[in-house]
């Protein structure tokens, strides 16, 4: 470790901090990660998530593991650095995206997303703060800290991802998912790039469902049996909502991009496309050149002109007619949790037993944790 400086941390989270640090020898800046527990052996370190799907990950948009170090049992973790996240990128914003701009970073996402999954892995932790970017033109998937192989065996455990951005199998305690929650996640980022607001910030798990039957309305027993039977083992009763039109939800989107966003966010995850399979949707296919800086110098052009965009438009509330099962809706926008940890009110516990939030294993950081 003598070799790295270290100049300010990045962030402090349940399982290591990150810190800013320069190589003495190239002056290259670098995220270091210093993980908090001990590790005895290498064997120990090789076997971490972190290192099983990084180590064999190399694509543009997948943060570079440059480095690991094991010194006085201490274990760290050289990355590139980034100078931000995407939470971070919208967050500032005061304006929309351009869609030309919000389908360049999807492009990247999914390009880094067929990327781990044609090498056998799925993250289950996609969300804003686990993509990093250099501005909105380069973005890369990083934090594979609950990254899983898709070829291992059920059963998985049943609390993965942050609530906001997990797929409804996830919320109702599948453990035979694989990598279509992934998709899911995906679905919701890219509508919050759309609107810089959340699509279902809901403050419970219960509440996340009940959020996601807002938009796409109640699933029916033929959209989903697997899911109707999860819900009928744990005596969870659907809301009964009838679906609001992405169109209306998110009107600065075009007809492309609400089809693409309509089936990444499919209740059964059998009808979820492939990441791969995403790419090759009309949305992407429109003339823009599309990818990395590095990339659309190599074909010899420019990014498209960016047009001035229009200002955020409102979103009305969705509202249910009031039920027994309905929980009280959070204001919008929602305050973004730091921990996926919300507690629900003792009566929703008492109505879903079954339904319940864990304590979040990782915080949320600019680095990956």
């Amino acid at each position: 470790m003598n070799r790295y400086a270290a100049l300010q941390q990045l962030g402090d989270g349940t399982f290591g901090s990150v810190t800013l640090s320069r190589c003495l020898e190239s002056g290259e800046l670098v995220a270091i990660k210093k993980m908090k527990r001990k590790f005895y052996s290498w064997e120990e370190c090789m076997n971490l998530s972190e290192v099983k799907s990084l180590k064999k990950l190399n694509h543009a948009n997948v943060i570079k593991l440059k480095e690991v170090i094991r010194e006085n049992d201490q274990l760290y973790f050289v990355f590139e650095y980034m100078t931000e996240n995407l939470y971070q990128l919208m967050k500032k914003r005061t304006r929309m995206f351009p869609e030309s701009t919000v389908r360049n970073i999807m492009f990247q996402i999914l390009q880094g997303l067929a990327f781990i999954h044609k090498h056998g892995f799925f993250h289950r932790d996609m969300k804003p703060e686990n993509l990093l970017c250099m501005g909105p033109e380069l973005v890369k998937i990083a934090d594979f800290g609950l990254a899983q192989e898709i070829r291992s065996r059920p059963p998985y455990t049943d609390y993965v991802g942050t609530r906001w951005y997990r797929a409804p199998e996830l919320l109702l305690r599948s453990t035979s998912y694989s990598s279509p929650i992934d998709q899911w996640a995906v679905g919701c980022i890219m509508a919050e790039l759309y609107t810089l607001r959340p699509l279902f910030p809901g403050s419970s798990e219960v509440d996340t469902i009940f959020k996601i039957c807002q938009v796409l309305g109640t699933p029916k027993k033929n959209d989903w049996p697997e899911g109707c039977q999860l819900a009928a083992s744990m005596s969870f009763r659907w809301p009964q909502c009838v679906p609001t039109s992405l169109a209306t939800l998110i009107p600065s989107a075009g007809s492309e991009a609400i089809q693409l966003m309509r089936d990444l966010l499919q209740w059964d995850p059998k009808k979820r496309p492939a990441a791969c399979q995403a790419l090759r949707y009309p949305y992407f296919q429109v003339g823009q050149v599309l990818g990395t800086p590095q990339q659309i110098q190599d074909q010899g052009q420019t990014q498209p002109l960016q047009l001035r965009p229009e200002p955020l438009p409102q979103i009305p509330p969705l509202t249910l007619p009031h039920t027994a099962h309905q929980p009280q809706h959070l204001p919008e926008p929602p305050k973004r949790p730091e921990k996926a940890e919300v507690k629900m009110d003792r009566a929703v516990q008492r109505r879903f037993p079954l339904i319940h939030d864990k304590a979040m294993t990782k915080a949320r950081e600019m680095h990956p944790n």
